[in-house]
């Protein structure tokens, strides 16, 4: 069994402290290897000691947005020096810190809020550390997803995460349409300015389903509000708040074996108040996994004043 290299120390004069309501802490060295850190989504009470710790005592912190996370650092008086590690470098710059690590360097991965990898960069660095057998450490924490999932209301279990839907409608519907029929609630992340939209592709596709939209999430400007999709797009039509970071929390498909045809007209009456005929049969199918085309010829009969 090979041993790793020692510790190394490329900045032996930097304080390896932290400072917590006015306590300065002494960070432990930490052994070689990539460190994997999660960081507050918004409140910066919400970090780990242990995420403290790391970030102090490490050689270097692989920062999204190195001002982002120079905030953080600089509130618990953590002076490590960090380099910038994000999308647009990512593939280049893996090849240069895997080196490092080689040579024994303790790497903290951070992202701009939340943990690395998910929705976030680090993904490639992470799988060429493994490849070279260098060590990969997570140390857990704030995730928006886990947060909007925890506070919606909605079953937690099953959940499935998609993070970001393609940014155009029509892509954006078509995977909608592939996740229809998966038996988990739903979890999004969307920029501000496609929540409007979204919402509405969520309602066209996935019908009348309960549904949380999660905004600022810790934050001065928290906001939630839960309905069905078809009154939260609605309420994004009518100008609610757009500004902020937005996760979306949908529930699971409805038990429908047993849906009677009234309750499926009852349904398809009600989407025919704010959508189309091609949405609301789209939305009402979702609801009760029945055949699109079938229930589009019941909803154009309904739209033309046929029973």
């Amino acid at each position: 069994m090979s041993s790793r290299p020692a510790a190394s120390d490329p900045d032996s004069s930097k304080p390896r402290t932290f400072a917590v309501h006015g306590a300065v802490v002494s960070a432990q060295p930490l052994d070689p290897g990539l460190y994997v850190v999660s960081t507050p989504i918004g409140n910066l009470a919400d970090v780990t000691l242990r995420a403290l710790a790391i970030l102090a005592a490490a050689d270097t912190i692989l920062a999204e947005d190195t001002r982002v996370t120079r905030r953080l650092l600089d509130h618990y008086a953590i002076s490590t020096r960090t380099s910038a590690y994000h999308a647009h470098n990512e593939h280049a710059g893996a090849g240069p810190i895997v080196e490092r690590l080689l040579r024994g360097e303790a790497i903290a991965l951070v992202s701009d809020a939340g943990t690395p990898v998910v929705s976030d960069p680090g993904g490639g660095l992470i799988h060429a550390a493994i490849a070279e057998g260098i060590p990969v450490f997570a140390a857990p924490g704030a995730s928006a997803a886990l947060a909007a999932l925890a506070s919606s209301g909605l079953p937690a279990e099953p959940f499935f995460f998609e993070g970001f839907l393609p940014p155009k409608s029509a892509a954006r519907r078509t995977r909608l349409n592939a996740l229809v029929n998966v038996a988990a609630t739903l979890v999004f992340y969307e920029a501000p300015h496609r929540v409007p939209e979204t919402l509405d592709d969520l309602a066209a596709e996935l019908g009348p389903r309960q549904a949380c939209v999660a905004r600022e999430l810790t934050k001065l400007h928290e906001e939630i509000r839960r309905g069905d999709l078809l009154a939260l797009a609605q309420q994004w039509r009518e100008g609610a708040e757009t500004r902020g970071e937005f996760v979306i929390v949908v529930a699971p498909p409805e038990a429908v074996a047993a849906a009677s045809d009234e309750a499926v007209d009852d349904a398809l009456r009600d989407a025919l108040l704010t959508l189309s005929v091609k949405d609301a049969a789209a939305a009402v199918a979702a609801r009760f996994a029945l055949p699109r085309r079938d229930l589009y010829a019941r909803a154009l009969a309904m739209a033309r004043g046929r029973p």
